[in-house]
């Protein structure tokens, strides 16, 4: 089977199998630890600011693509949604707070429709990691820009119903950020497929 047919292990599997001598137990245990622990990576790196050109980069995204191929599209996704519960419930994890806001008012402003995106892309690129796409930086890079596609249309949607499609909602949400995010994606696609010879190396 071709790792397109073949569902594979994870990364996050890899290092930490679902089984183990407590079985379900610690199954479910391992799922909220990593759950828990992808949040608080996404909230540390919403952030961080780096100085880029045309405007400065922060690392969610980052975060948000590796977790979904490390995790797989399940706990990537639950992973994800976790952080947006916590932002939602009023803590400051979001890029931006609390000086932007908190809670549900600050999900439902500008930035509304990228969040949504976070969970469609950690599902889509979880699903393809799944498929052994992580493993190869040419696939691997094709799942991280369907990743990134995902993230980009409900954020745009969102955009042109919040403020009007004769707005330049390109210009504002999509053109500054495209050299930063590809900058980010490589860096995730690289890491990933290393991640794993690493891994094979040592087993």
């Amino acid at each position: 089977m071709t790792a397109l047919q073949a569902r594979q292990e994870t990364l996050a599997v890899a290092l930490w199998p679902r089984q183990g001598t407590l079985g379900e137990m610690n199954s479910a245990l391992r799922a909220v630890l990593l759950a828990v622990l992808g949040s608080l990576l996404l909230w540390a790196c919403a952030k961080i600011q780096v100085p880029f050109y045309p405007v400065p980069v922060t690392m969610t995204t980052f975060a948000v693509l590796a977790i979904g191929m490390a995790y797989g599209w399940r706990l990537g996704a639950a992973t994800v949604l976790l952080y947006l519960a916590e932002g939602a419930a009023g803590l400051p994890v979001f890029a931006g707070t609390p000086e932007k806001g908190l809670g549900l008012a600050y999900m439902v402003g500008p930035t509304g429709g990228y969040l949504v995106g976070y969970v469609l892309a950690a599902a889509a690129c979880g699903g393809l990691a799944e498929r052994g796409w992580d493993r190869n930086v040419v696939t691997a890079v094709l799942a991280m820009l369907i990743g990134n596609v995902l993230i980009y249309l409900p954020g745009l949607f969102w955009l042109g119903i919040l403020f009007g499609w004769d707005k330049p909602i390109l210009e504002w949400g999509l053109i500054p950020f495209i050299p930063g995010d590809l900058l980010k994606l490589a860096l995730v696609a690289v890491s990933l497929p290393l991640a794993w010879k690493l891994l094979q190396r040592f087993r």
